[in-house]
């Protein structure tokens, strides 16, 4: 959404000039571009820039796209680990799932943690005696993993993901509360390709 008003107001525009005003890098956004050149609501043109698409106005005036669609109508299943596996045990995971990111529970269920791919070739490379650690050594530890409730809307999720530039969210309700804050019940995630998928129904159905 961001890059379509940012397209609007600013055309002609280039890649980097858009990534600029998101303060994002240019592969960043690459993905997203080709989405939004492929359904028609950006048009770009070699070696002058990004323009609003046809479908732009006409769409953007209704429902906004993604503000109609609650995260719980596309989350997915969680892929949920335990802190104490291994990071080896991890990645398998990791790949037979097919998923960029794992979500770590305690032993009670509640969200404790998350683990990208990322993370794990940080502490991997160079150090062969890393596999056998928990995954609890390298996770990104609540409170500071980005998630968002099956309440939310879909486009509220998609700018938090550009934002803090990950591809999926753990979704949450509160359980119960401790000195800490509430603990976390993992019931959902969604990535960046329930999004797509979405706005490609969206672009079938219209």
């Amino acid at each position: 959404m961001q890059i379509i008003e940012i397209v609007k107001k600013r055309a002609p525009i280039t890649a980097e000039q858009i990534a600029e005003h998101l303060h994002l890098s240019k592969p960043t956004i690459r993905s997203d571009l080709s989405v939004l050149v492929m359904l028609e609501y950006i048009d770009a043109k070699p070696k002058v820039g990004y323009f609003p698409g046809k479908k732009t106005s006409e769409r953007l005036g209704g429902s906004y796209l993604l503000k109609d669609t609650k995260v719980k109508d596309i989350q997915s299943i969680p892929i949920i680990i335990r802190e104490t596996t291994t990071i080896q045990d991890a990645v398998v995971t990791l790949f037979l799932q097919d998923v960029g990111t794992l979500i770590i529970c305690d032993g009670d269920g509640k969200l404790t943690g998350v683990a990208s791919r990322k993370d794990f070739l940080k502490v991997t490379l160079g150090n062969p005696g890393a596999v056998s650690m928990p995954v609890s050594m390298v996770m990104t530890r609540q409170p500071k993993v980005v998630t968002v409730s099956p309440e939310d809307t879909v486009h509220d999720a998609a700018q938090k993901m550009i934002f803090h530039e990950v591809d999926s969210l753990p979704v949450v309700i509160p359980g119960t509360v401790e000195e800490n804050g509430p603990r976390l019940d993992v019931v959902g995630r969604l990535t960046k390709t329930s999004i797509v998928k979405l706005l490609l129904d969206l672009e079938a159905k219209g």
